[in-house]
């Protein structure tokens, strides 16, 4: 294989909500930070637990979605690309971020407590709901039908 791939995905919870900006060109950004953690137990049976801290960048129609409908603490899954930057910090020292530049989104968890809601909930490269990608409706309780299930 040529070429080369930089993909992430993470499912985690929201640490803060999300912070809509615009920039001067009026172009919509979002930023919020999403914590994963991994838990193992240790070589004495005792339970361990690192949480990684990721800062999150969505740009256009799906920052301001986001900023709508994502709450500190829901679950979401982030499907993106890793992307450094460079920036001055107060003191003058040069520093290096990483940032996940969101391409797609999907809030987790039940509709009730704010996660795979069907307005805004779902959003695959724009602002695309479960009709407009074509996928089936979820009944009432929020389930598909065996038959829809593509897998």
């Amino acid at each position: 294989m040529s070429g080369s791939l930089n993909k992430v995905l993470l499912i985690g919870n929201l640490g803060r909500d999300p912070e809509l900006k615009s920039t001067p060109s009026g172009q919509s950004v979002a930023r919020f930070s999403v914590a994963t953690t991994e838990t193992w137990k240790n070589q004495s049976g005792e339970k361990q637990s690192k949480t990684e801290w990721h800062n999150i960048v969505v740009w256009g129609k799906q920052a301001e979605i986001a900023e709508k409908y994502l709450r500190k603490g829901k679950q979401v899954m982030i499907e993106g690309r890793i992307q450094y930057r460079e920036y001055t910090d107060q003191a003058g020292v040069k520093k290096t971020a990483c940032d996940i530049r969101c391409d797609n989104f999907v809030m987790l968890g039940r509709m009730e407590e704010g996660g795979g809601s069907r307005e805004g909930g779902f959003s695959r490269g724009g602002s695309q709901d479960f009709e407009e990608a074509g996928a089936p409706s979820p009944a009432a309780d929020g389930s598909f039908p065996d038959d829809d299930i593509p897998f």
